[in-house]
């Protein structure tokens, strides 16, 4: 059936049209098969952020990994409970503040992280495959600028916390 002229400027713009929908629907697809790609190694993605983080970071206290990251001191100490119940990270004694625990990386974790990344990189690769280096670079600059912009802390997933956390790692939150 066609559509008179009056309706057609009343129907919504079409999805293949909307950045929101486009990002959405490449993000499910990346997410589901990052996931996939990590279960072999027994990690999800919000774990392995977690474990990247901390590798970069290593010996800050939890309290300090959680605002770092923008979650929930409790919800961080489930996952480094988690964590450290796998054998993947170690609490010390933080050596400034007796209270305190400084988070390190155990040396499972140390194996783990680099066939974790090469999941993480041939991920990459299948998404980012039908573009030029120019045109990746040029993807990767304008989603950068529209997080920052939006006020998202640089390398900090709003899923972090835990597969269904709706804790919200923007700046201004």
């Amino acid at each position: 059936m066609a559509v008179d002229e009056e309706t057609q400027g009343h129907l919504p713009a079409a999805l293949e049209s909307r950045a929101s929908f486009l990002l959405s629907q490449l993000g499910l697809q990346s997410a589901q098969s990052f996931a996939a790609g990590l279960t072999p190694l027994g990690l999800d993605p919000n774990r392995f952020g977690l474990l990247v983080h901390v590798a970069r970071i290593e010996g800050q206290s939890q309290q300090r990994l959680a605002e770092v990251l923008g979650i929930h001191q409790n919800t961080m100490v489930g996952i480094i409970d988690d964590l450290e119940a796998r054998g993947l990270v170690q609490r010390r004694r933080h050596p400034n503040d007796r209270r305190a625990y400084a988070i390190h990386l155990t040396p499972a974790a140390r194996e783990l992280l680099p066939a974790a990344s090469r999941v993480a990189d041939e991920q990459e690769t299948r998404l980012l495959n039908k573009l030029s280096e120019a045109e990746r670079a040029k993807l990767i600059e304008l989603l950068s600028l529209l997080a920052q912009r939006s006020g998202y802390r640089a390398g900090v997933h709003g899923g972090l916390g835990s597969p269904h956390s709706g804790s919200n790692t923007r700046e201004d939150s």
